[in-house]
């Protein structure tokens, strides 16, 4: 039994080797279109994927075509990379840790549509801790009667956390929608102390 155990613990060693060797050689000759990796976070484990214009997704861990829909957008060359990803993966460490209250990332703006370019580019702005209304974003971008819409934009977009939808609220004061749901907004909007926990 003993001898089966070393064996598995071997191979995975070997499969990790493996892993990593092929990371590295996509890296050097340019193969690496679309790097991936995992973040632990009080919101659940964050998928987040890098391209080499910036971050393009951060998903959350009920998303689960975003593999399939990256190859199928972007490349099929999607690697895991612990190294392409670091960035991101420290930078939201330290935004959960309340070491970091803005990112300092370039964004892959592809996955996004013209009007979502707009719509997150001013959400963007927000300060972390505040919050702004549908209403407000609509009217920063030029199209005051657009709230809904608005809120379209905001629920599809690819890189939450870093471009703070969550901090989008309805102008009644409640929270409103959020493409990582209602529990998640609260808890991110809590953790920068715009709502009470």
């Amino acid at each position: 039994m003993r001898e089966l155990k070393r064996l598995g613990a071997d191979a995975s060693e070997r499969s990790r080797e493996a892993a990593a060797a092929l990371e590295a050689a996509a890296r050097r000759e340019g193969l690496l279109d679309v790097a991936v990796g995992n973040v632990a976070s009080p919101v659940g484990r964050l998928l987040v994927a890098v391209t080499p214009r910036g971050l393009v997704r951060v998903a959350y861990p009920e998303e689960t075509r975003v593999l399939e829909e990256l190859a199928a957008t972007l490349s099929p060359r999607v690697l895991e990379s612990a190294a392409a990803t670091d960035d991101v993966r420290r930078e939201l460490e330290e935004f959960f840790e309340r070491k970091r209250t803005s990112f300092d990332l370039a964004i892959d703006r592809r996955l996004m549509g013209p009007f979502a370019r707009k719509v997150l580019g001013a959400t963007a702005r927000i300060p972390f801790g505040r919050v702004r209304t549908y209403g407000d974003i609509a009217a920063r971008i030029g199209s005051p009667r657009a709230a809904r819409a608005v809120g379209n934009a905001l629920g599809s977009n690819p890189v939450p956390i870093v471009v703070p939808c969550h901090r989008v609220v309805r102008a009644g004061g409640d929270l409103g929608g959020y493409g990582g749901g209602p529990e998640r907004k609260a808890a991110l909007l809590a953790l920068e102390g715009a709502i009470a926990p």
